[in-house]
C-alpha cells in the first residue's frame, strides 16, 4: 500500500509571548524575502535595526493578551492541532498520516520535514493553509518545503496545493459559522482581508501589466486567477451569494497594512466610515485566516471595535475563522484525496 505524508504549513506564532521569544518570531517572519522583498542588505537594516526592536515590546502585550484569553496558549496552534488530529481520523487505516508545521518558529519545517523524510514515504502533499495564494504566504511555505526536501537523498513523488478559496467545504465552513448569527441584527458587512503590498500583487503580472489594470474586483481569468486580490474577491463573491447579501450591504477590505501602499480599502478606515455614516451593528468576516489568531481575535475583535465606538458604532462581531469546522476539514478530505 502506498505510504503518504500530508503537511499541513501555516504561518506561524511565537513560542510565548516573551519579548525575546516576539523577537525572534517577527525577526524570522519579517526578513523573509518574500514577505519583505527589498536587497537583502536594506531589508536586513529595515528589520533588524527599526522594526522588531520598536515593535517586538509592543507585540509582545498584544500576544500576551491574546494567549490570556485563550486560556494562556496561542489559538494558533491549538485550531491547527485540533485540525490535524480531525483531519487525520478521515484517514484511518489508509497509511497516511498527517503533520502540521508553522513557516515560522515551532513546530518548524526543517523538524517536521526531518521526521518526514525518515519515514520513507512514497508521496508528500505540501498544503499551506492560506485559501488566497500569494508569494509572502503559500509561496514561502512552499519555496521553504521544496529547499529542505531537496537535499534529501530519496524524494518522494511530490504534490502542493497552492490555494484553495473556491473549494466548497472552506466556503460552506464560513457560511456554516455566519449562520449562527442574525444576519438581519447587522447594519453593514465586512470582509476583511490579510493586507499585501500592491507591488507584490503586481509581480503576478507579466510585462507591464498591474493590478490596477485588471477587472479583480469583478471577474476572475487567467490573468488574475494567481492574484490575491483577485480571489479574495471572488472568495466573498462565493460566500455572499450563499447568504443572500446585495451588493450594497457589504465591503471587501484588507488589514494588517504597514504603510499606505497596501490593498486599499484599508479595513480599519471602513469601520470608521461605517460608524461616521450611521452604522451600529457590523458583522466581520476574515476569509484568509482559516484559524483564528492575533488579526482576528485581538486586530478586529479588541482594535476595531475600539474605533467603531469611538466613531458612533456600537457592536462589531466576528466570525469565527473555519478552524476545525466540520466542513473544513470535509473540503480538505476532498482536494487531499484528489491528490492521493
Amino acid at each position: 500500500m502506498k505510504k503518504t505524508g500530508i503537511l499541513l504549513m501555516q504561518l506561524g506564532t511565537p513560542d510565548s509571548p516573551s519579548v525575546r521569544d516576539v523577537r525572534r518570531y517577527l525577526s524570522q517572519f519579517l526578513n523573509d524575502k518574500r514577505v519583505i522583498d527589498l536587497p537583502w542588505l536594506l531589508r536586513k537594516l529595515l528589520v533588524n535595526g527599526i522594526i522588531v526592536p520598536f515593535r517586538a515590546p509592543k507585540s509582545a502585550k498584544v500576544y500576551k493578551e491574546l494567549w490570556e484569553v485563550n486560556n494562556g496558549i496561542s489559538p494558533l496552534i491549538m485550531h491547527t492541532e485540533n485540525l490535524q488530529k480531525k483531519l487525520q481520523k478521515r484517514f484511518i487505516n489508509e497509511n497516511i498520516t498527517v503533520h502540521i508545521a508553522m513557516r515560522y518558529q515551532n513546530p518548524s519545517m526543517y523538524n517536521v520535514l526531518h521526521k518526514m523524510s525518515l519515514e520513507n514515504y512514497d508521496e508528500i502533499i505540501l498544503l499551506p493553509l492560506f485559501p488566497q495564494y500569494a508569494s509572502a504566504s503559500s509561496g514561502s511555505a512552499i519555496e521553504l518545503a521544496m529547499d529542505i526536501i531537496r537535499k534529501w537523498w530519496v524524494i518522494p513523488n511530490i504534490s502542493i496545493i497552492n490555494q484553495f478559496w473556491d473549494n466548497k467545504g472552506y466556503i460552506s465552513s464560513i457560511v456554516s459559522q455566519a449562520k449562527k448569527f442574525n444576519l438581519k441584527d447587522y447594519d453593514h458587512f465586512i470582509f476583511s482581508y490579510h493586507g499585501l503590498p500592491e507591488r507584490h500583487v503586481d509581480k503576478v503580472y507579466n510585462g507591464n501589466d498591474l493590478c490596477q489594470d485588471q477587472p479583480c474586483e469583478t471577474e476572475l481569468n487567467e490573468k488574475n486567477k494567481f492574484c490575491y486580490k483577485a480571489t479574495c474577491y471572488a472568495t466573498t463573491s462565493l460566500i455572499v451569494s450563499e447568504l443572500g447579501l446585495k451588493e450594497d450591504q457589504y465591503t471587501v477590505s484588507f488589514q494588517s497594512r504597514l504603510n499606505n501602499r497596501w490593498l486599499k480599502p484599508f479595513s480599519d478606515f471602513v469601520v470608521e466610515d461605517q460608524a461616521k455614516s450611521g452604522a451600529k451593528n457590523i458583522l466581520v468576516f476574515s476569509p484568509a485566516f482559516v484559524a483564528d489568531c492575533l488579526e482576528t481575535i485581538i486586530e478586529i475583535g479588541d482594535e476595531y471595535q475600539e474605533i467603531f465606538e469611538e466613531n458612533g458604532g456600537e457592536k462589531i462581531q466576528l466570525v469565527p475563522s473555519s478552524n476545525d469546522h466540520d466542513r473544513f476539514v470535509d473540503g480538505l478530505e476532498e482536494i487531499l484525496r484528489e491528490k492521493i
